[in-house]
């Protein structure tokens, strides 16, 4: 083998600039997935209420770092031009697999509905709802929207037997607000939210240490504490979270980062 041949075979410099192109349309893709992710899908708060952010960074980290680490390990300008061409494709290929599959995962994990669920609000995940119970969601409800979570709540229990048997399957892990069959719209339901809703004040109280992270979010909201209540929120992750409302028209108005059960 010649010596020129030889250098033309493990000079790294050619590698490192396929890599670093690769590196440079995966971080573009990556982009552009985050903008579907983070504005559809899961929207503030729910990218850190059900962990999308957490589950997003880790698919798109490992897609990102792999491929263009592939693409150095086998670009070699020494092999034949249709060989390294078919190389790349394969490279380029399964990387897009994965990410597809990663996507999709993210995808089927995502927040549905945000829930009112009699004395606090629930995130609902796709996953979540039973495939049997599907088909059971009022007209009008779609199981997953298109555009990311809506507010809705939850109709009363029509008889005793329907109170028992589904606050036994919730507390055999079946939330309530992930029974399509029991949905109604959040407009429906405000008399009962506006009933459940506690002032702010009292939040503040609780929480004097936080005033200040309460009052900002009043103000961000344009709201003064007499006008605004709240009610906690429950999610996939394991901190608690605090939804702010019009005291009036139980609007939503803001989150804060804040375990008030």
């Amino acid at each position: 083998m010649s010596e020129d041949h030889h250098t033309a075979r493990f000079d790294w410099r050619p590698r490192l600039k396929a890599a670093s192109l690769h590196l440079a349309l995966s971080a573009l893709v990556a982009v552009l997935a985050a903008l579907l992710v983070f504005a559809i899908w899961y929207p503030y708060p729910y990218r850190q209420i059900s962990g999308g952010r957490d589950l997003f960074l880790l698919v798109v980290t490992v897609d990102v770092i792999m491929g263009p680490l592939i693409t150095f390990a086998v670009f070699n300008r020494a092999k034949p031009r249709a060989e390294l061409r078919r190389d790349l494709a394969v490279v380029g290929l399964l990387q897009l697999t994965a990410l597809a599959y990663g996507l999709w995962t993210v995808h089927l994990a995502r927040p549905v509905h945000m829930v009112f669920e009699y004395d606090r609000f629930r995130v609902v995940h796709q996953v979540e709802i039973p495939e049997e119970l599907l088909g059971l969601a009022p007209p009008g409800i779609p199981i997953s929207p298109v555009l990311g979570p809506t507010l809705l709540t939850l109709r009363p229990f029509r008889d005793t037997r329907e109170d028992t048997e589904y606050t036994m399957a919730a507390l055999q892990g079946l939330p309530l607000s992930a029974r399509p069959d029991l949905w109604q719209s959040y407009q429906a339901g405000i008399p009962q939210v506006l009933q459940a809703a506690k002032p702010v004040s009292q939040l503040r109280s609780r929480f004097p240490q936080r005033a200040a992270e309460i009052d900002a979010a009043l103000q961000r909201a344009g709201r003064g504490a007499a006008q605004a209540s709240y009610l906690p929120l429950v999610a996939r992750k394991a901190e608690g979270w605090t939804v702010l409302l019009d005291a009036r028209t139980a609007e939503v108005i803001g989150y804060l980062p804040l375990d008030s059960f």
